[in-house]
Parts: structure tokens; sequence; C-alpha cells
């Protein structure tokens, strides 16, 4: 069994760093909120530094993980759902440096290098295993977007953050063809396949992430332009948004748990998308949808942090620890459940 030493930081699954995304995601909202309609900026920057102290925290323990229990940390690399949420490391750090660049940007450029340089490395190592087959079409979920779409589109962002719009228009070409690709397979899948079970159907959460992340992306490579592509792709984020309002019944039969984190980036990422082009759509459509989006998103993720607090306390919010000498079945189950049931 994994020694007492070594049991905390095995237990912190890769899927842990949706926290930081859900929370820097936010910050961003209410900065946008700041520009666009005067809110308090204190907020968003207090939100800031709650998500750097969140990813400070969770990637020191996950770096633990691979020193102080190899094994455990392997075999969520080899699990077929679990190992996505690996390129997370890569994309919440640069969901930190977007944060960091008002404050310095030679920090936030230094943020951006490593979290692209991990980000790219972990999306060219787990999708040339993707290409090779010998999937189980059971184990297609939306975690197959996090690797080139979630990084292709935040390292998009962060370089137009940066001033660096030509490179970032790359990277958006990047993301936005992985996610046509994408999701083509994963929607067949799901119209044919076998309904994903109770502790995996959190996952569909991140159904929202790619139309609105990318909708933030679109606008941060193209200088804030209000285009129909903008517009097309917010659409279609809020479209997604219905459809998991219309199944969330069916979705949340899995108790709550971190997993419930997954659905908190895209929907800060389309409330963030809406209020930045509120502004120049005068009284139109945007402008309309903007504020309940707004305070959707807040509720969101307000809900999602107030129940991870509870089981925070109750010390059920990681997955319990299992033997480093167990079968990898035993392992793939807790890296299964470390996404869904708590065990």
């Amino acid at each position: 069994m994994i020694s007492s030493e070594k049991g905390f930081a095995a237990r912190v699954p890769a899927s842990l760093f949706g926290v930081v995304l859900g929370l820097a995601g936010l910050a961003n909202v209410w900065r946008a909120a700041h520009a666009a309609w005067r809110l308090p900026a204190a907020t968003g920057e207090g939100l800031f530094i709650v998500a750097t102290t969140a990813w400070v925290i969770i990637a020191t323990l996950y770096c633990l993980k691979w020193l102080q229990a190899p094994e455990v940390a392997y075999a969520e690399a080899e699990h077929p759902v679990q190992c996505c949420f690996i390129g997370l490391g890569g994309v919440s750090t640069l969901l930190i440096a977007q944060g960091a660049l008002p404050y310095s940007r030679t920090v936030a450029i230094v943020l951006f290098v490593v979290g692209s340089a991990i980000t790219m490395a972990f999306a060219l190592w787990r999708t040339g295993l993707l290409w090779r087959g010998d999937r189980t079409p059971a184990t297609t979920t939306p975690v197959l977007y996090l690797p080139t779409v979630a990084g292709g589109f935040v390292s998009a962002t962060v370089a137009g953050s940066l001033g660096w719009h030509d490179w970032g228009q790359l990277l958006f070409g990047a993301g936005f063809f992985s996610w046509l690709a994408i999701e083509s397979v994963l929607l067949h899948r799901l119209y044919t396949g076998e309904p994903l079970p109770p502790a995996l159907r959190p996952t569909l959460g991140i159904q929202l992430a790619p139309p609105a992340v990318g909708a933030v992306s679109y606008i941060s490579v193209g200088q804030g332009n209000a285009d129909m592509v903008a517009h097309a792709m917010i659409g279609y984020a809020l479209l997604q948004a219905l459809l998991l309002l219309r199944m969330c019944r069916w979705i949340t039969a899995q108790h709550f748990s971190a997993s419930y984190w997954a659905f908190t980036f895209g929907a800060t990422a389309l409330a963030g998308a809406t209020i930045r082009l509120a502004p120049v759509n005068g009284e139109g459509a945007i402008a309309i949808i903007a504020p309940p989006v707004f305070v959707f998103a807040n509720l969101l993720v307000l809900l999602v942090a107030a129940g991870s607090v509870r089981l925070l306390l109750q010390n059920q919010f990681l997955p319990a620890a299992v033997g480093l000498s167990a079968p990898r079945a035993s392992l793939t189950r807790n890296a299964v459940s470390s996404h869904g049931e708590t065990q």
C-alpha cells in the first residue's frame, strides 16, 4: 500500500486542475465586467489571487505525486479517460500567465512559455497515441478536447493578450480545427454508443467549453472584433449550455464530486465572451444576453465551490488512495472514480 507520507500527493488527480480553470475563468469574467460595466475591480483581482493560490497548491501536489508515487501517476497517464486531464496542468499555467499580465509582463511571458510548452508537448504525445487507434468507444468522452482544443484556444487567447496576434491566430487554427474533428467523433459515439456511466457523465460539462473558449480566443486574436464568426460561436455555446440544462438530471445522477468543476470553465468563458462584446453590440442580442449569463456563471462557480468546501471538510474531496502494487485494473478504476465518484 501507499505509505502515509506518500498517500496524500498520490490522491491528487490531474482533473483537479479544473478548479484552477473555473476560478481563473471567473476572475477573467469579473475583469471583463469591470471594463464593460464598471463593476468592482477588486473582485476580479481577488479571484485571481485565489486561482493562483489553488494553482500553486495543486501543481505542487501533482509534481509530488510523480516524485513520491510514480506508479500511480503512470497509471493515470495510461488511463484512456483520466490521461487527458494532465494537459490541464499546462492550460492552467497559461491562465495564470494571463492573469499576471497586468502586474508583470515578464512573469506573464515566462509562464506563457512554460504553459504553452507543457500544453504542446502533452498534446503531441497524447494525440500521437490516439492516432494509433485500438480504443474502446466507451472511452470516447469530451475529455478528448482537452489536449489540443483547450490547449490551442487558451494558448491563442494568452498570445493575443500579449500582443502576439499572428502567433495567436496560428494557435487558434490548431484548436479550432481539432475541435471540429473531435466533435464529430464524440457526437457519433454519443448518438450511437452505450450511454455514459454515471461516473463519467459530468465530463459532458466540457462540451460547453470548445465554442465558449473558442469565442474568447477568437475575440482575443481578432482584437475584439464582433463579427458573425464570434456571434456564431457564442450561439453554438448557448445551444450547448441549454442542452446541458435540459440533461442536468441525467448528468447529475452521480452525486456531487470534484468532477463538477468540469462545467465551470465553459460557463465562465461564455460569460466572458458575451461581456467583452456587449459594449460594441449596443442594444443587440449579445448585450441582452450578457447580464443573465454573467449571473449564471457566478452562481454556478459559487455552488460548485461551496460543494467542494463541504467535501473538503468531510475529507471526501480527493479519491481514496490505492496500493502501488495493486493490479492495473484497480488503478484504472480509481482513476475513473477520481473524476466521478468520491471514494
